[in-house]
């Protein structure tokens, strides 16, 4: 029984190589991407108080909240807050997905909103201009120093 030993410095636990250079830990870890989904990290909470106005906001625009079990990758403690129960939650925020399309509309509708936004500064600023003293005069003099003999 002692030949078939194998000699204990021999034996090893295979070991995983950490990086040759230190590096910060993610604070928020990237899911693996899915086909058509865009992922987000939701607010769910600020100094252990609860923000459901936040949440109820973000699930109404169309986000819903990523299973862990859909995502092992993304290492996340159990969450103590029984709303999201099989969801991952780190540090009060909740990873969320919705479908890319969703994200496409809602950025070009904020980017409609912010160009209306800024024709209308513009449109009220020009209103000030007036002819005798211009906001913004095009000087078309020029100044040249000695004829070059």
């Amino acid at each position: 029984m002692a030949e078939n030993r194998i000699p204990r410095d021999l034996e090893t636990r295979a070991r995983v190589e950490r990086p040759k250079q230190w590096m910060p830990p993610e604070l928020l870890p990237t899911p693996n991407p899915e086909e058509g989904y865009e992922f987000r990290w939701i607010r769910v909470s600020t100094l252990n108080a609860a923000d459901p106005m936040n949440v109820s906001s973000k699930i109404r625009e169309g986000w819903e909240p990523v299973k862990a079990s859909e995502h092992p990758e993304v290492f996340a403690s159990e969450s103590s807050d029984p709303r999201f129960k099989d969801s991952i939650v780190v540090g009060g925020l909740m990873l969320c997905k919705t479908p890319s399309e969703l994200v496409t509309e809602r950025n070009e509708f904020y980017s409609q909103q912010a160009d209306a936004q800024m024709r209308s500064v513009d449109n009220n600023f020009m209103r000030e201009n007036d002819p005798r003293m211009p906001l913004f005069s095009d000087r078309k003099t020029k100044v040249t120093f000695g004829t070059g003999s």
